[in-house]
């Protein structure tokens, strides 16, 4: 996906730029700093998806969406804002965004967003007959959280241990932190850091691997392998 960033704060615009080309599936990455920016930019560039803050400088950034879309129908939006206002929330909702993200947002969190647009223009494009099946995947709300998921610890968000349970699955002969970081499309630290919680509650176990050169690495893997 080609993504645009809408942000006035250029030190916030440089993380989430750096940040978004790390992740996979992204091709290229362009930021603005106003509404008149953005809209030139769309137009001309026709991106896939909009990393959209409420507050520019010269417009509301969710007043804008409806004229985006205009622009470039197939666009998408996730919004991001400081602001606590409700009728910001009311206003996205109904323009139909694809997330609605709250400063200060966790990258992780990010890459879960900009991972729901990815998913929902492929199905969007495909060509594939319409089943229940295939409208959930589009339209449904995300899992409710199993028992115990708001005991986590702080650092550890359950949508993204869940995806990381999902990678180790997958893994027959184990794997590293950073191998993992880069399929999660998050740094080495952030991979170890749920790894070692899956450890924690017996959920992974990890083993040393010794190489010809260097340090050995700890691989992880699920408990019956």
């Amino acid at each position: 996906m080609n993504v645009l960033v809408a942000e006035d704060d250029y030190r916030v615009a440089d993380i989430h730029c750096q940040y978004l080309l790390g992740l996979q599936g992204i091709n290229d990455v362009k930021r603005v700093a106003t509404a008149k920016e953005m809209l030139l930019e769309v137009e001309k560039w026709k991106p896939d998806l909009v990393l959209l803050d409420v507050y520019l400088p010269d417009e509301l950034g969710v007043d804008m969406i409806t004229q985006l879309k205009k622009i470039c129908p197939t666009l998408q939006v996730i919004l991001i804002t400081a602001a606590t206002d409700m009728e910001i929330l009311r206003k996205a909702y109904q323009v139909g965004i694809v997330d609605y993200l709250v400063k200060p947002i966790a990258l992780e969190r990010l890459a879960e967003a900009v991972e729901k647009a990815e998913k929902n223009q492929q199905i969007l494009q495909s060509n594939d007959e319409i089943t229940q099946r295939l409208a959930d995947k589009l339209f449904r709300l995300q899992p409710t959280r199993q028992t115990g998921a708001q005991d986590l610890p702080k650092g550890i968000d359950q949508i993204t241990l869940e995806k990381v349970k999902e990678l180790l699955q997958e893994q027959e002969e184990g794997i590293t932190a950073e191998a993992l970081g880069q399929l999660l499309g998050a740094s080495r630290t952030t991979s170890r850091r749920y790894l070692e919680y899956l450890i924690s509650i017996k959920e992974a176990r990890a083993e040393l691997v010794y190489g010809i050169v260097g340090r050995p690495e700890r691989k992880y893997l699920l408990p019956n392998k």
